[in-house]
């Protein structure tokens, strides 16, 4: 489990802009943010809004182009791009590798960390996900919700500090994104992991404690029938 000394992710007056046929375009300015470890968010918003660009920059995946993007622990600062191995993923394209299990997708990360008992701890993840009796089936053998447990698998395997799920139910029918909505937000829960969801979906995004809208460069946040500015 993790410690109890949990962590949160700080954004300071970020911005993100890219250049296409001579045009500058904007996708957010100065926003701040705080996430924390053991807490769920959801952040919502019109397709080209910039969700995605901004959840790569909370997960250290990109580094903003204006202000700092930091991981605080402990009374202590550090650079995202550092802390990598903090930060799980869970995508909507699952991402697996087509030529192993998925006993191997999932224990993948452990692997490649040294860690012995991989693939024992990716039987005991694939139980907890409801797909032990698949766990010698590669991805082609799957249905698109069972990929996406063991995607949610592979990325709460190593105990990270944060989760980070672009549009984790986009590729499912209801029911499957139902199921798969209760388990990701259950496992973080178990785990004390941060969640951070971006996604299209009213109903996911009604699940999460805390609430982001991005909407032409600026970032609100929704507290039950009220909205206000977040930070920037």
């Amino acid at each position: 489990m993790l410690a109890s000394n949990h962590g949160y992710i700080h954004l300071d007056r970020v911005s993100q802009s890219f250049t296409t046929n001579e045009a500058s375009v904007t996708l957010f300015k100065e926003i701040n943010l705080v996430v924390e470890q053991g807490q769920s968010y959801a952040i919502t918003g019109p397709s080209g809004a910039g969700k995605s660009s901004l959840l790569m920059l909370m997960s250290g995946l990109e580094a903003p182009q204006e202000g700092c993007a930091d991981f605080v622990c402990a009374g202590q600062r550090y650079d995202l791009a550092t802390q990598r191995e903090k930060m799980g993923f869970v995508f909507q394209q699952f991402h697996l590798l087509p030529e192993l299990t998925a006993l191997n997708n999932v224990a993948l990360p452990l692997k490649l960390r040294g860690i012995k008992d991989a693939e024992a701890k990716a039987v005991q993840w694939l139980d907890k996900v409801g797909l032990s009796h698949r766990q010698h089936h590669k991805p082609h053998q799957l249905s698109g919700g069972e990929q996406q447990r063991v995607a949610i698998a592979r990325a709460l395997i190593f105990e990270p500090s944060f989760i980070f799920a672009d549009e984790p139910t986009g590729n499912l029918d209801s029911a499957n994104a139902r199921e798969i909505a209760d388990l990701l937000f259950s496992c973080c829960a178990d785990q004390g992991a941060g969640l951070i969801v971006v996604t299209h979906s009213e109903a996911l995004a009604e699940r999460a404690q805390n609430r982001f809208a991005l909407e032409s460069g600026r970032c609100f946040q929704l507290i039950q029938s009220d909205i206000k500015e977040a930070a920037c």
